[in-house]
């Protein structure tokens, strides 16, 4: 499981990044003011572990600094590389999390709430946004309420 897991986010957020990159410089077309972006999802438990979830956490943790060295390389080209940090969001996958969990995670949030899936688009969207972040690279924006700060 260890390795799907990493071959999944992982590697398949490096494969997302070099096939992005090339696309990008290959098109011919001028680079756009403020560049191009790639925004990359990890996780808030990147940044802070989780128990039980060795693997995911190190996978998010990995496209963290996958992020960090790809804004590294593609600077140069005119590509900015951020990720995002979802916390707890109303999505699929936690929706089936035992109720204690989901009420444990609001309490400890200090906007006590969980994020809404738009609200983890909306901070995607800002970092695409050339006129918005065109300073802004390798960056690792937590989108969280403030939960695991």
């Amino acid at each position: 499981v260890f390795d799907d897991i990493i071959r999944v986010n992982l590697k398949g957020t490096f494969l997302v990044i070099r096939e992005a990159s090339r696309y990008i410089l290959q098109s011919g077309q001028p680079m756009p003011e403020g560049g191009a972006a790639i925004v990359n999802v990890a996780s808030i438990f990147g940044k802070s572990g989780q128990e039980n979830a060795a693997a995911y956490c190190a996978s998010k943790g990995g496209i963290v600094a996958l992020t960090k060295s790809a804004a590294q390389e593609l600077a140069p080209h005119g590509i900015r590389c951020n990720a995002v940090l979802p916390g707890w969001t109303e999505t699929p996958m936690t929706v089936t999390a035992p109720g204690e969990m989901r009420a444990e995670a609001i309490a400890s949030t200090p906007l006590k709430r969980t994020a809404q899936p738009r609200e983890i688009a909306e901070a995607i969207k800002f970092l695409c946004l050339p006129n918005a972040s065109s300073f802004i690279t390798g960056a690792a924006l937590e989108v969280t309420g403030g939960w695991r700060m």
